[in-house]
């Protein structure tokens, strides 16, 4: 592994080093938890459909949306209904947590609104939202619940047990953390006040019986924000937050998640996520979009009448007994095997893995599902929900297109079916694009129609072309395992056409590009790597800035704002890709256009440090899907990646990598308008 590099152990020795038995890369599926993945049936249960998020009785006098939506723990069937064994046995359920009403916080096994992922909040552009946000990680006897996976208390995180004053810093006695879970929800993509973005530092306990008198209960900014959202008419109080969210932007596919410092990798695989639909508004009218949710029904079976279906794709790993696997010890990285901090000669966190990438697909909540449609149009809204993994999705009519004549795997050449793409993060495109697959990087959203129409009684599949490592571009050197991570859905198109209304139309040329203001500040940042003095391999991930020879300066979370914006400000942000993988990076607040990307020369000594660095060569164009607004843009390595933003809301709000693992150590960077 070259030094500064972020690259997974990949080769077959290697693999055969840190997980004995591996063979070659594509013998055994990838590892984690004592749930083999081949095991799993796939293809057992139909796709669940999110239904549309309930409101709550409104607050006297409030006439927008409201919603009093808390995050829960419970057990939900995510592996397979049957299959179990050759008794046919049930697989055991999986403890996650996810957001409901709290107003019916039931499961929806037990008809309530409980389910992961989360239902969905439908929202209409220019219309305000307001959402009560409550902590419920208590058990039956208001008692906080531990986390479900170890937390690392080495990095810098929203640390309870260090006490209010001293909260959101490193912890160093290297005990797991057995108390109570931070939470503060972010809207991503939204166009939010800074009070209610989810700011890192802004996260709150629940408020529960069981807190030891010494914790922080908040996190070091939550009493500014409180303070100034009761200053907008939203009152907040011990284990909840209320957000306005104003909804002021086109329509479009935003999600929400949590956004704890340094422990958002854990809480959002633990399962809080949901897709915030906005609708409404220029163009959504126009063309026929904004039809109210057709998402109503839990389980999508074969007769159900639907056009649209948002759909999350994440990899999770199991244990036997059902639960998630996540890594608890480095050593599944890497197999290095310590000194670990807090020891004074190291400078390795002990149970921080760089990445993760699991070894089972799951979709909307269940693993490798079934989606029927009938043979007509249908709006399709992706969102690649996986930690770190980037997806490369095709549609294909015979899974034996993953396997060369040799059995190994291979990428697939031949599509059944093509993705005309009507939108992506910030709404719709220009034009729609028509693509043979959709890169996808962790965070990223598509919105595309698939044409079934003259597909009656086949079976397609979703399958991924994306790599079982970290991304670099194409071509993809270690392709998902075509048992596992390859597949994603079967789509079984039936031989009838049960809907009579409009299906969703083609998007039509031309609508206004992505245009902003030319001028204004140019401005260089950097993505670099931290590799361990005890041996080569990684254990951060860091922003920062560039200087007017091309050499980064590295920056941590705590170091002083580099990027101070005058308000309404238009600026072009150079992102220097000084790593060896791809980045998925988000700026929260703004939608941002792609300006175009270059490559990048970069000079270094003898030990391998940088001395400077430069562009070099043509500037490539935005890809065809990125001609309207993004809000995540993919950085490729060696690149220089430049967007475009108006800064047009005062406050603090951060930009960081999106895949979690690397925002939680140290991939993140506030920044101020003002």
């Amino acid at each position: 592994m070259r030094k500064g590099s972020w690259k997974w152990v990949i080769a077959a020795a290697a693999l055969a080093l840190v997980f004995p038995g591996l063979g070659t890369a594509h013998a055994a599926p990838l590892p984690g938890g004592s749930l083999d993945p081949t095991s799993i049936p796939k293809y057992v249960d139909n796709l669940v459909i999110p239904p549309a998020m309930p409101q709550s009785p409104k607050p006297t006098g409030f006439t927008d949306a409201y919603y009093e939506i808390s995050m829960r723990q419970f057990k939900q069937q995510i592996l397979p209904s049957t299959g179990f064994n050759s008794s046919g046995k049930t697989f055991p359920m999986t403890t996650v947590w996810s957001y409901g009403s709290e107003t019916n916080v039931k499961t929806v096994a037990n008809g309530g609104t409980l389910f992961y992922p989360s239902f969905t909040i439908e929202a209409t552009a220019d219309e305000r939202v307001r959402v009560k946000w409550i902590n419920g990680l208590v058990d039956d006897k208001g008692r906080a619940l531990p986390h479900l996976f170890p937390v690392d208390e080495t990095l810098h995180w929203a640390n309870p047990p260090a006490g209010s004053g001293n909260q959101d810093s490193m912890g160093f006695n290297g005990a797991l953390f057995k108390q109570a879970v931070p939470m503060i929800p972010h809207l991503h993509g939204g166009h939010s006040y800074e009070w209610s973005d989810g700011y890192p530092e802004a996260w709150f306990l629940p408020d529960a019986k069981n807190i030891p008198p010494f914790f922080a209960q908040v996190g070091s900014l939550y009493n500014t924000f409180k303070a100034e959202a009761a200053g907008a008419g939203s009152t907040w109080g011990p284990g909840f937050v209320v957000f306005d969210y104003p909804n002021d932007q086109a329509a479009t596919t935003l999600w929400f998640h949590d956004h704890s410092l340094g422990i958002t990798r854990l809480n959002v695989y633990a399962g809080p996520a949901g897709f915030y639909l906005l609708r409404g508004g220029a163009y959504d009218t126009d063309l026929g979009y904004n039809r109210p949710s057709e998402t109503l029904g839990v389980a999508q079976g074969t007769n159900d009448v639907i056009t649209e279906i948002p759909i999350v794709i994440q990899d999770r790993s199991f244990n036997k007994n059902g639960s998630l696997f996540y890594p608890d010890h480095r050593k599944f990285f890497d197999g290095f095997t310590g000194p670990f901090l807090p020891a004074a000669n190291s400078d390795v966190p002990p149970r921080w893995n760089p990445e993760f990438f699991a070894n089972s697909m799951v979709v909307n909540g269940r693993t490798w599902p079934v989606l029927n449609v009938e043979p007509r149009r249908y709006r399709l809204r992706f969102l690649n929900g996986c930690n770190s993994r980037f997806l490369v999705l095709k549609i294909v009519d015979d899974l034996g297109n993953l396997v060369n004549g040799n059995g190994e795997r291979a990428a697939v050449t031949t599509v059944a079916r093509q993705f005309n793409q009507i939108g992506a993060d910030g709404g719709f495109l220009t034009q729609g694009v028509t693509l043979d697959q959709l890169l996808m990087g962790p965070a990223e959203r598509a919105d595309v129609i698939v044409d079934f129409t003259d597909m009656a009684g086949a079976t397609l599949y979703l399958v991924n072309d994306g790599p079982d490592e970290p991304f670099g571009g194409f071509p993809v050197e270690l392709l998902a395992d075509k048992d596992t991570t390859a597949q994603i859905i079967k789509i079984q198109v039936g031989t009838t056409v049960s809907y009579n209304g409009a299906d969703p139309g083609v998007l039509p040329g031309a609508l206004p590009a992505a245009t902003l203001p030319v001028g204004g500040t140019t401005r260089q940042v950097s993505l670099n790597e931290v590799v361990s003095t005890l041996f080569d391999g990684p254990i951060a991930a860091l922003l920062g800035t560039v200087d007017v020879n091309g050499v980064p300066t590295p920056l941590g979370w705590g170091a002083s704002i580099t990027e101070t914006i005058p308000l309404n400000n238009t600026e072009v942000w150079e992102i220097y890709n000084f790593t060896e993988d791809a980045h998925p990076i988000h700026v929260h607040l703004v939608q941002f256009a792609v300006v175009n990307r270059q490559a990048l020369d970069i000079q270094t000594d003898e030990n391998r440090e940088i001395t400077g660095s430069s562009p070099t060569g043509p500037t490539s164009a935005p890809e065809s899907w990125e001609t309207q607004f993004k809000d995540t843009v993919i950085a490729y390595p060696g690149q220089i990646t430049r967007i475009r933003a108006k800064f047009d809301r005062q406050g603090l709000f951060v930009w960081h990598c999106h895949i979690l693992e690397h925002e939680d150590n140290e991939m993140m960077r506030p920044y101020r308008i003002e």
